[in-house]
């Protein structure tokens, strides 16, 4: 989850989370994604909760404060995970707090619809020798699939405290931290065991022993022989780390592995066997436990949902309703934004002319006055009525996709295509957050287990348009094409998505031209769940995606437009010779711009709008009334006027919109891919391969066109 004003507003730290009467109790959330984890923690903190990074990591952490009776618990909202055997950043966190943080307890968070899945999680946790409480959550989900639980049986077999939950329900959730109490006040005990193949049991009752005296109880001795025969490298070096010493170096356990895998690859187990058997074992005693205690009284729902998914997924319908659906998003928010940008775009230029008053009260001198006012809030201005409405509409579309079930059919039907370039389906979704912001769909890219394949998603990520882009490519589609034919809103989303597949078809030519080059590679497989369709949170959905989504991407924008705001005025206005040096840079511009199909104004646009690609058209404009300031044009025609006593043609607006499709990201992106992947290098590719792009593009374009004419 990313920062918000409800992690870290006032109520944030009303309480300290490390001075209080009472010890403060730590308690793990974990838990599969998509089963309510976050929603349970949200409901138990409130407003009493933080947020930072694990140490070392990108990856975001959420800490938050809760209490029952005299207990005072910290929650940490650890990464959703399927199992312990980690192999993305998310899932090492997580198995690296659990095994070796030691909270006081772990609350594993299950979905009530799909139980014998989650307890393999859940079965996972016990073997590390924590205390664990499961929380069956989405218990009225299961109730509408008619789907009844005996948790009491459940909670007999697996020998911990097992507590049905919804966690959009508060009244449940006090059940839960009673359990917790509970848990926590009970002498230890010995709950349900995994019991493997026979040869895996021999080679643990062999190894648990010797273990036992190494380590002592600093880590569970039968857990630890299992970690050791698997040979997880990455794991075996955390388990070093926190013991202070590695016991793959100490010579009476070398010579135990050593005999008992010996023994194990007489029957066959070694490497993937072994984890498969491992897999397997944990599999059927999750199945085991459930049969009894899960009963379905028909399937009708599953059998609903699965009728859907052979539409949503299958080769006949599957693209083509993702196409209508990507229309109908984009036709909404251009047919939404107009009229609340106009709205935000007057009461902000009203603010300006009161803060033009005010200067002028003040008896501030003029280039002060122009330089802030004119300058740098007018830019802010611009931005901000320009880029939040459309944010405000897309991002809350997208959230409702994600929270209805949808996205990840996205990404199970673009799994093919993506693992044709060598890369990850999980692409998909990243690529679709960046149809709002290509920062957000960097910072997405942590979903891919992959270092090569998490590069390949960051550096193709800006190929597809931001919102940022949008206004530049709606409105030179409205000026040029669809107003000279007498379209609507619709045809200008038809054009607009048109343009938009180009952007998705040249993602996948340079994600397989670079995983054939510089990021050689085959693909991964990867756990991709199609969960269940809800009815979506909108209350949620619309705080979640403005708090967390629009305005925190706005801030980051607006952080850069102020500066290149006082930088526009100053190039507008500071002359050498007579001529400012706006009109300067166009001229040495314009011999390249003119083999692009366009001119040094266009280009010297798109340079000076790298901190915000919204302020690109207002920059042009500005450059061809030789005005000190952006300008606010609205009226189509009258910007049509403008452009073609320019020199503008049909063609010159293909190649501005080819151009604003493929080149660099903004500024913010840029930084937020230096941080994502902690290289200049790998910042630098990704400006230079979207750019390198659209000049070779716009350059074949033209000379296309002047052979042809």
């Amino acid at each position: 989850m990313g920062l918000t004003r409800r992690s870290t507003g006032k109520r944030a730290i009303d309480r300290s989370f490390t001075a209080t009467d009472d010890p403060m109790l730590n308690v793990a959330l974990a838990g599969n994604p998509n089963v309510g984890k976050s929603t349970v923690f949200n409901a138990l903190t409130g407003m009493k909760q933080h947020t930072g990074n694990w140490s070392g990591k990108t990856v975001a952490n959420a800490r938050g404060y809760c209490e029952n009776g005299t207990r005072h618990y910290m929650l940490v909202d650890i990464p959703g995970t399927y199992s312990l055997m980690a192999h993305s950043a998310e899932e090492e966190i997580a198995r690296n707090y659990i095994c070796f943080s030691h909270p006081d307890a772990v609350v594993v968070v299950c979905d009530a619809t799909c139980l014998e899945r989650n307890l393999n999680l859940v079965l996972q946790i016990i073997e590390t020798g924590a205390r664990v409480i499961v929380c069956v959550n989405l218990m009225d989900e299961a109730k509408r699939k008619h789907i009844t639980l005996d948790l009491a049986e459940l909670q007999r077999r697996l020998g911990v405290p097992v507590v049905s939950t919804v966690a959009r329900s508060k009244k449940t959730l006090s059940r839960l931290l009673d359990a917790i109490d509970t848990q926590l006040n009970a002498p230890a005990s010995t709950p349900y065991t995994v019991r493997y193949a026979a040869p895996i049991e021999q080679a643990i009752d062999a190894l648990t022993p010797l273990l036992t005296d190494k380590v002592g109880t600093a880590l569970n001795a039968r857990w630890l022989a299992l970690r050791l025969l698997e040979r997880d490298t990455p794991l075996q070096q955390e388990i070093a780390a926190f013991l202070g010493f590695d016991p793959t170096e100490d010579p009476a356990i070398i010579a135990a592995l050593a005999r008992q895998r010996t023994c194990l690859a007489q029957e066959g187990m070694t490497g993937g066997a072994l984890r498969d058997s491992m897999v397997r074992s944990l599999m059927s005693s999750a199945q085991a436990l459930c049969e009894g205690v899960v009963r379905r009284k028909n399937a009708v729902d599953d059998n609903i949902d699965r009728r859907i998914d052979r539409v949503l997924t299958g080769r006949l319908f599957g693209y083509p309703l993702m196409l209508l659906l990507l229309l109908f998003v984009f036709w909404l928010t251009i047919e939404g934004a107009n009229l609340p940008s106009q709205w935000l775009a007057d009461g902000l230029f009203w603010i300006q002319d009161r803060l033009s008053e005010l200067f002028h009260l003040l008896h501030a001198p003029t280039w002060l006055h122009d330089a802030l006012v004119l300058g740098v809030y007018r830019v802010l201005a611009w931005v901000v009525s320009v880029m939040l409405p459309p944010m405000a509409i897309f991002f809350p579309l997208f959230t409702l996709l994600e929270d209805v079930g949808y996205l990840p059919r996205i990404a199970y039907n673009l799994d093919r295509p993506f693992c044709r370039c060598n890369a990850c389906g999980k692409q998909a979704l990243t690529m679709c957050m960046g149809f709002g912001c290509n920062a957000a769909g960097v910072v997405g890219c942590r979903i891919i287990d992959s270092p090569r394949e998490r590069l390949l998603a960051v550096l193709t990520n800006s190929l597809v348009p931001c919102n940022g882009r949008f206004p530049t490519i709606i409105s030179l589609l409205t000026i040029f094409f669809v107003g000279s034919i007498g379209g609507s809103s619709i045809t200008a989303a038809l054009l607009l998505t048109a343009v938009i597949l180009l952007g998705v078809l040249a993602t996948f030519g340079c994600t397989w031209l670079l995983s054939k080059t510089i990021l050689r590679g085959t693909p991964t497989a990867f756990t991709l769940e199609l969960p269940p369709y809800r009815r979506p949170q909108i209350g949620r959905v619309l705080v979640h995606s403005m708090l967390d989504r629009s305005l925190f991407v706005l801030g980051r924008a607006v952080s850069v437009a102020a500066p290149a705001g006082l930088l526009i005025w100053l190039m507008a206005n500071v002359s050498v010779g007579g001529t400012t040096l706006l009109a300067h840079g166009s001229a040495l511009l314009d011999p390249f711009a003119r083999l692009m199909g366009l001119d040094g104004v266009i280009l010297m646009a798109f340079i000076l709008g790298f901190p915000a690609n919204e302020i690109v058209m207002p920059i042009a404009l500005m450059a061809y009334l030789a005005q000190g300031s952006l300008i606010d044009v609205t009226d189509i025609h009258q910007m049509q006027a403008i452009f073609v006593e320019n020199g503008w043609t049909p063609l010159t607006a293909v190649c501005t919109m080819l151009f604003s499709l493929f080149h660099w990201p903004c500024s913010t992106t840029l930084i937020t891919i230096k941080k994502e992947t902690g290289s200049v290098k790998w910042m630098m590719l990704a400006a230079l391969i979207p750019t390198l792009l659209g000049v070779l593009a716009c350059m074949v374009l033209t000379a296309l066109v002047r052979m042809l004419t």
